[in-house]
């Protein structure tokens, strides 16, 4: 490495714009995968809550849908009488409010059971998630009104969201309350049942698995493909480009590289020398790219659908570095193919 640090400080301009270029790259990517969870969280957060099993759906011709499923009384207590724990749950968009402020579009689930683990509400009341108690500005004891019916705050808990809408949690009566069209459920969560299969032929229903349950949610799948999709090219991409950067800058030092070669320095030596040389100034961009992410991630907030965790930072700036290395190895081959005798002749 003292050859790589001597030559670090002799040529700041290039190592300035090698490393500002990968703190760029490292920063787009960061954000990137931040926004990708922070979106996918606000889509399906609450749906992951989801403990059992299996999620039945009404039969409707077509994959599995949040949206178009509606249980009749009848396909609940045929699920009922196949044994195990079943659990009707009713989701539905509406509006919110408190009185004189502006409705707020929120997702009411209704359910009674242990689900969602301890998301209950009792009677005339309901739950509020942190989102929606922000958006109604409501406090416990305040009094919502959605759609037409109007409930207490018993509690504010939890970061959930269906959809890209704030969640409120009620009891199942209630929910039916609100949404009479919805049938007596939306969905079922069930366990221990033995023979699904002809229950859901007895019930004109379809299951999925508790992560399955996911695709059924309209938007997420597409949005999670194109989301990841970018992500996958922009790490393609920030290779190519970083592997670009360091082979101009390994063919610039090819007269140096004839030179220590003709004074006896071997190939493998220059070879980690360059490597070397390469992972500080990855680790010094990528690590500055990711600290800029989270601090940026300070200053968005709740405005935008942003999730700073390790899995969003750490990974993909791991990944970036590995990468980035990758394209200082391919770019390596001039160095190693690289003659004494003939680089020497060219630098004269």
């Amino acid at each position: 490495m003292y050859v790589a640090l001597r030559d670090l400080r002799a040529a700041k301009g290039r190592f300035l714009l090698i490393t500002a270029v990968v703190i760029l790259v490292a920063l787009l990517v960061t954000f990137l995968s931040g926004l990708t969870a922070g979106l996918a969280h606000r889509n399906i957060a609450a749906v992951q809550r989801l403990r059992g099993d299996a999620v039945v759906f009404a039969d409707t011709g077509a994959a599995p849908s949040f949206d178009s499923s509606a249980l009749g009384g009848e396909q609940l207590a045929v699920w009922q009488r196949a044994g195990g724990h079943v659990d009707p749950v009713g989701i539905v968009r509406a509006p919110a409010a408190r009185s004189g402020t502006a409705p707020v579009p929120v997702a009411l689930f209704g359910v009674d059971g242990p689900s969602f683990g301890n998301r209950l509400a009792t009677s005339g009341t309901v739950v509020l998630s942190t989102a929606a108690a922000g958006q109604l500005r409501a406090a416990e004891g305040d009094t919502v009104y959605i759609g037409t019916a109007a409930f207490t705050v018993a509690a504010i808990e939890g970061d959930d969201w269906y959809s890209h809408s704030p969640v409120v949690w009620s009891t199942l009566s209630d929910w039916r309350t609100v949404d009479p069209r919805g049938g007596v459920a939306t969905v079922l969560v069930v366990s221990g049942v033995g023979d699904r299969a002809a229950a859901n032929a007895a019930a004109h229903t379809r299951t999925t698995t508790v992560p399955g349950a996911l695709s059924a949610l309209s938007a997420y799948q597409a949005e999670h493909d194109s989301l990841t999709l970018m992500t996958v090219l922009l790490f393609v991409i920030s290779a190519l480009v970083i592997g670009a950067f360091f082979t101009v800058w390994t063919m610039q030092r090819i007269p140096d590289v004839a030179t220590l070669k003709a004074l006896g320095a071997t190939t493998g030596s220059l070879v980690r020398d360059a490597l070397g040389q390469s992972l500080f100034v990855l680790l010094a961009g990528v690590g500055t790219g990711s600290a800029l992410t989270a601090a940026v991630s300070e200053f968005v907030g709740a405005r935008v659908p942003f999730t700073l965790s390790t899995t969003t930072t750490l990974v993909p700036g791991a990944a970036l570095v590995g990468l980035g290395l990758l394209g200082a190895a391919v770019a390596l081959r001039f160095l190693v193919t690289a003659d004494p005798l003939v680089a020497l002749q060219r630098a004269r």
